[in-house]
Parts: C-alpha cells; structure tokens; sequence
C-alpha cells in the first residue's frame, strides 16, 4: 500500500484528497505557491512544500517542481486532483521514470484520450457515437472560419488540451468564429500550455450527460452511473446532479456500456470520466473523455457509497476492485451546487478579496433524513485571489427523491453565509426555486434562457413579500424590546414597545400588527391573513432560523444603517419597519440618484488589462471590442454599448485594475 501521497494541487480539491488519505493512514504532502502560503491545503497536509511564485505557470504545472518536492519529502505516490497537471502525459511518464506511483490512468490513456482530437477517432473506432466535427489540427482564424462554415454554425471551438470550460468558444457566425478562435488559443496557451484548436457541431438543446468509469489494473472497469451537467455558464459547470432525471434505464445501460468500451480500448484504470451531448430524443454523442477525477464526483459518491478517491489510492496500490458492475447500486439523488468567487449581478464576472465571513451550513444527516456536504479549501479571513480558478467550495445534498435533494440544497444554500468577495449564492439559491429545473428540464443553455439579460436577484411574490415582512417584524422588534431595556424609564412612564408597524422595500408597502396569543406569536396583515411565527434573532447575529407560516426557513440578516437587510432565496431586500406616521413623511424624501457613467467604460471585475484595442479620438460602433480583461485564467472582451468616440483611454495594456476602475472616457 502507498505510504505517502503528494497532492499537486491545490485548494478544495487538495482538502478532498487529504481527508481520505488520512481516513486510510496514509501520509501526506501538500505544495504550494506564494499565493498559496496560508492556504487550507497547506495547513491540512503533514507536510508542505512551497514550489515557486503565485502565477500556475510558475508554479503548479511546473514538473520540474513537483518532482523537487517529491524528492525533498519521499512521497511515493502522486495525486494530480483536477486542472494543472492532472492530464498531462508527460508529468504521468516523470513520475514513472521517477519510480513513484501515479494516482491515475496510464500514460498511453492519457495520451489517448486527453488529447480531443485523437479521442474522438478512438472512439469512433471503439463504437461509439461521435458529433460531427473537425478533427484535425487548424492554423489559424481564416482556416477556423472557412471550418466552420462547412460544418455549419453554430460550431464550438474547442482546445485539444482543455477541460473546466477553458478554451471554449461557441460561434453562431463568421465574426463569432475568428473571435472565438483566437480567444480560445489564448486561454488554452494560458491554462493547459497548448493551444492547439479543434471544431465540431454544437448540438442545440442539448443536455450533457457524464458517465463515471473505474477501473483496476487487471482488467475489470465498471460504470458507476451517470451525472447531469447541463446548467453550466461559460462552458462551466454550475449544478450538476446525479442521477440524470432524464435517462431512462435502457439509455443509461447504453451509456455505460459505450464507456466502458471506449474505456477498455485505452487500457484505463482508476477514476475517468467519459462526457456525452445527449439530446432532446435521448440520443447521445460522445464528447471527450477525461482521464481523472471530476470535480462533480461527490455527487457520484452520494449515490453510489464509493469513495472514488480510496478507490483510485487502492488502484494504484495494485489492489483489484472488490466489486463487480451487479454490485454498484443508485441509491437516492444527489445535487451539487459549486459556490464560485463570481459576482452575478455583473454577469458573474470574477470577484477577488478577503473571505471577511464563510459559514457553511452544519454537515451531515438532517432531521428529515437528508445530508449535507461540503467540499471546500478556504476558511474565514482567508483570500480569494485572482490567479487561480474562482470556484470557492461544492456545496452538496443528498435525500432519496430529486424534490428533496431540492429542497435540502434550498435551505443549506439559505444557512451559507459568506461575505467579502462577490459570489454567486443567490442565483443558486434561485435556480432551486425555479419550476422548469424542479421539474427537470434542462438543457446547457438553461441559464441564458432562464436568465436573458442577466442575474438581477429575485423579486419576492406576494407569498414571498409576506414571508420577509414577517422576519423583518420580529427583527425590528426584537430590537426594540433591547432599546427599551437599555433606555430603562422616563420618570414614571416605561417606554412601550409599539405592535403596529409599516414594513416597506422595494415597492412593497405591508401593514403588519404583531400579535402575541396562547399559540404563540403572529403576524396579521392588513388583508386580515395572519402567519403564525416561531423562532427569535440575537441582536448581533448574521444569520437566524425561523418557522414561518409552518415553513422552517434560514435567513441571512445584517442591519444597514436604519434598515434591515434580509437574503433568502435568492431575494435581497433592505427593509424598513417603521410607524405609520414616519412610513408616510418617509414617501416624501427625495430619492439618491447614481452617478451617470454612462460616457465611461469601467472594469467591470477585478483583473489585468490583457489588450486595449483602439485608440484616442477613435470612433467605435456598438458590439466592437474596446478592450480585454483577464481574471482568473478567463478573457473577458469588453464591447461598445453604442456608437461614440474615444475622448480618453486612461490605461494601457498590463494594467492591474480593481472593479469599476476607469478604463476609458467618451465623448
């Protein structure tokens, strides 16, 4: 048996890694960059080893690196996570040369099946349905075009070397192609050092569905069921679950099957992935094969009861599978929702800083039977910077249905509290909430269908408004009871705490009496409905649990200035609980209005200024490129709104901005 893994990676996946080592007496060693110093990985690990500057490509995909701190610690076994160089043949043959186990498939199938291009023919020839595509090698934009023209749009360009979303373009014109193709050169240069390029059909309304394989090195692989994928962003996976609520058993055992072939073709063992494009009639099409671990595999596990990672450590000790493909079982749903540093009221550009509150929810099994997991590498007062991929932890539920696996996430996404950074918890929390995904139907272009112009938060329905008016009520009086205890009485008379309030936000406006009765405590409107409540908040508390209307619910609440902030659901609201008389001269002030930078372009995220494309005194229409930004291993192309001429361009290229710094004025 292995003695002692080195994890090169990092974060939560490098967390991930450690605790099943640990749980099987195995050693470990984390690596880390300057970025990296106080990381949770690293102080997790028995040991840590610092492996150069914060950039990646300094650093974590560096072989040279890796391979000192093997050899300064003695570990004889090497687990690559996810991303860096988890599907790099030439790490995989180092270590091989190096005499130290590699946690993962052979290098043959990691050459096979990592490089896009080669895995299609492969699986072509192993039988399985493949998209339509181009397959060879493409020079550049004019030969990407002239491709995609053929094929017929929409197309998706694709890096050879890629994976997580990166290096992938979907075009839908010829403009859309020579900017995709060039964009996705560069992110796959920057991310995986290899910018080769491929294209194949992009399949509408499509679902993407993964099959997880396993394998040992005597020849047994197996399909341990499927994940739904479907609701990404960017290419990027979001939520995925597991099972699909789409297969039905025939498609699923097809599925398998063909991974496994494909699978058994390349020699694999250990943990692998093979992604297919499913559509509407349950045809399916093979889309790559990933030769590690997913970062979507606790859903897997959830339903299965296998530890992937045990499983992998054991393949590689030489261990055979103690299971056969009779023996793996579904049990329940599983649903994962990737808490990513993305700020989505600003179409989830990146966010960067200082994590100044991260309260997950309480782990483990519920009351109601249900489970909580979560999956993360950083800690309160730790930093999110902006060298690495945003996602910040994997919040996971499992129950025995899919609606309440839903429900489990709805209110462990309430319970999460984090402060400090952009992040993208309320859409989360809204897409739970949502009819068409309770219901299952998804696609990958489910959040730009769902959500056309953007993420704005949700507006409270009338069931909802009463819901928040109800919290607010007790906050405001709980408060008020305190201010009467610290103010004590005025001579004789004791202040007494008034039970008529007018809640507003937004523009709801609710008449509410706090009746307290032999049941209990309730909130009557003016309508005559009334909710009854349970539960209190501590003045101080960021976070408070209720029972509303019979429904238990968690709410995040901070006090701002004399309103009080409360986020449930995916709604954020300031509201105002106020007397009647002051709730009507408060209609009469006059309303703060925002600045006009309406003739500015401003950074819209943190990042660097990869590229200024036009110049002082220009004219630009709208939809032309003005200047591209990089954040976490992402360009992002910002555009014209409209027609104008540049008065000021106020950076050059190389320039590190903060979110709403001014790039450049027009006239």
């Amino acid at each position: 048996m292995i003695k002692k893994i080195l994890i090169a990676n990092r974060g939560e996946i490098a967390c991930r890694v450690i605790r099943t080592a640990k749980k099987m007496g195995i050693a470990t060693v984390a690596v880390y960059s300057d970025a990296d110093r106080d990381a949770l990985h690293a102080r997790e690990a028995d040991e840590a080893v610092h492996i150069g500057p914060a950039p990646s490509s300094q650093s974590y995909i560096v072989i040279d690196n890796i391979l000192d701190a093997i050899r300064q610690t003695g570990a004889d076994a090497v687990h690559p996570g996810y991303g860096f160089l988890s599907e790099n043949a030439a790490f995989a043959a180092a270590l091989e040369k190096e005499g130290v186990a590699f946690i993962g498939p052979p290098v043959r199938a990691i050459e096979a099946m990592g490089d896009k291009i080669t895995s299609k023919k492969l699986a072509a020839e192993a039988g399985v349905s493949t998209v339509p595509g181009h397959m060879g090698l493409i020079a550049d934009a004019d030969e990407a075009v002239k491709i995609s023209g053929e094929i017929g749009y929409p197309v998706m360009i694709k890096a050879s070397a890629g994976g997580g979303g990166k290096g992938m373009r979907i075009a839908w014109n010829d403009i859309e192609a020579r900017e995709g193709f060039q964009s996705s050169k560069n992110e796959a240069k920057s991310s995986f050092g290899d910018d080769r390029i491929f294209i194949e059909k992009f399949v509408t309304q499509p679902r993407h569905i993964e099959i997880q394989v396993l394998g040992d090195k005597h020849g047994s692989v197996l399909y341990l069921g499927e994940r739904e994928c479907s609701i990404q962003r960017r290419n990027q996976k979001v939520i995925e679950e597991a099972p699909s609520p789409f297969l039905d058993p025939a498609t699923r055992k097809a599925m398998g099957e063909q991974a496994v072939a494909l699978a058994k073709a390349v020699g694999y063992y250990s943990a692998g992935t093979v992604e297919f494009i499913v559509d509407g009639n349950r045809n399916f099409y093979f889309l790559e094969m990933n030769t590690r671990l997913q970062v979507e595999h606790p859903v897997t596990e959830l339903i299965t009861g296998i530890d992937l990672v045990e499983q992998m450590i054991r393949v590689a000790s030489g261990e055979k599978l103690v299971f056969g493909q009779d023996d793996v079982k579904l049990n329940g749903w599983a649903i994962e929702s990737r808490l990513y540093a993305e700020d989505p009221y600003r179409n989830f550009l990146p966010s960067i800083g200082r994590l100044a509150r991260y309260r997950p929810p309480v782990e483990g099994k519920a009351a109601d039977g249900s489970v909580v997991r979560n999956d993360t590498g950083v800690f309160e007062g730790g930093e999110i910077s902006m060298y690495y991929d945003p996602m910040v932890a994997k919040l996971c539920a499992w129950a025995p249905d899919r609606l309440s696996a839903v429900d489990a996430m709805a209110r462990a996404l309430d319970d999460f509290e984090v402060e400090g950074i952009g992040h993208n918890l309320p859409f989360l929390s809204a897409v739970m909430q949502q009819d068409r995904f309770r219901e299952g139907r998804l696609t990958t272009a489910y959040i730009a269908e769902e959500f056309p112009d953007g993420f704005q938060g949700v507006e409270p329905d009338v069931a909802s408004a009463r819901v928040l008016a109800a919290v607010a009520t007790l906050v405001n009086q709980v408060l008020q009871e305190r201010a009467v205890q610290i103010s004590g009485t005025i001579g004789n008379h004791r202040r007494v705490v008034a039970k008529d309030w007018v809640v507003r936000f937004g523009d709801t406006e609710l008449a509410v009496t706090l009746e307290t009765g032999a049941e209990g405590v309730s909130i009557r409107f003016a309508d005559g409905t009334a909710l009854s409540t349970a539960g209190t908040f501590v003045p101080g508390a960021t976070h408070a649990r209720f029972t509303i209307g019979g429904e238990p619910i968690g709410v995040k609440i901070d006090l701002v200035g004399s309103a009080i902030r409360l986020r449930w659901r995916g709604m954020d609201i300031r509201a105002h609980v106020r007397s009647a008389r002051v709730a009507a001269l408060a209609l009469m002030m006059p309303k703060k209005l925002p600045p006009d930078t309406s003739k500015m372009l401003l950074c819209p995220m943190p990042g660097v200024v990869t590229m200024i494309a036009v110049s002082e005194g220009e004219t630009v229409e709208a939809g032309q490129a003005l200047a591209t930004v990089e954040a976490m291993k992402m360009e992002n192309i910002l555009r014209a709104e409209r027609r104008g001429t540049v008065k000021r361009v106020a950076v050059t290229a190389g320039a590190s901005l903060a979110v709403d710094e001014l790039i450049m004025e027009f006239e």
